[in-house]
């Protein structure tokens, strides 16, 4: 049961791969924030791509707009 799940993860995530190859999402080799996480969500939604999904994000946050605590000294 385990290895079946395993198959399907792995093909659900090959389709993926191949709708952002057809969208051309690697040829562009300076990537930002948004391009990188389109490339992904599109990989992780997989067959929905061709079912009419077309994930992308356009705007990631500001690394100076996130509050990240300071350590303890």
């Amino acid at each position: 049961m385990k290895k079946l799940l395993a198959l399907i993860v792995l093909i659900w995530l090959v389709i993926g791969a191949a709708a952002a190859f057809q969208r051309d999402y690697f040829t562009d080799s300076d990537a930002n924030c948004a391009e990188v996480s389109t490339i992904v969500v599109t990989v992780v939604a997989g067959p929905l791509n061709y079912v009419g999904a077309n994930p992308k994000v356009e705007d990631c946050p500001d690394t100076d707009d996130v509050n990240v605590p300071e350590p303890s000294e």
